[in-house]
């Protein structure tokens, strides 16, 4: 009786680490001449736009992604495959963002109604695998609740950094909508 417990313990265990294996993406990953964004701490963060795994609704996510204008400056002039979300409010959208934003007037992004501005954007980012940068006002808690709240609907974390220093921090007049 004892030992069936430890094969069914060993067992057990066995099948948690694959499970843990498969669905964290354990794989490697290849990049396409992209800048790579940082993590909150300032470490390069994953950018492959293939892993396509998520976090789990309701998972906290803690190390957020992030990309400088530069790089965000140079993705765009590469025509770079990226989806720009700005989530600004429209008065705000209006007198200043950058060239080829979906625009959502979703800012802060907390409550159910600004949740579902962004929902309205959800199909067309399904839709590819690319990169998404999340642009705010400041790059800070709209961008990160904007990033939380496109996880838990099932976009890969992986896809999702945000514009450091958002809209306010913009410092490329040629690259603003006219």
């Amino acid at each position: 009786m004892k030992k069936n417990m430890i094969v069914g313990k060993t067992l057990v265990l066995a099948l948690t680490v694959t499970l843990t294996l498969v669905l964290s993406g354990c794989g490697s990953s290849s990049t396409t001449g992209q800048t790579t964004p940082t993590t909150t701490n300032g470490t390069p963060a994953s950018n492959t736009a293939a892993n396509s795994t998520s976090a789990l609704p309701g998972k906290a996510i803690t190390d957020f992604k992030y990309y400088t204008a530069d790089q965000l400056k140079q993705a765009i002039e590469k025509k770079s495959p990226l989806k720009i979300v700005d989530i600004q409010v429209e008065k705000e959208y209006n007198a200043h963002h950058i060239q080829g934003v979906i625009p959502t007037y979703a800012y802060p992004v907390k409550t159910d109604e600004e949740k579902a501005k962004v929902a309205k954007v959800l199909p067309e980012l399904k839709a590819s695998q690319d990169p998404i940068v999340v642009v705010c006002p400041k790059g800070a808690g709209g961008a990160k609740n904007t990033v939380q709240y496109l996880t838990d609907q099932g976009i890969s974390e992986s896809r999702l950094m945000i514009l450091e220093n958002g809209q306010a921090g913009w410092p490329y007049a040629k690259l603003l909508a006219k």
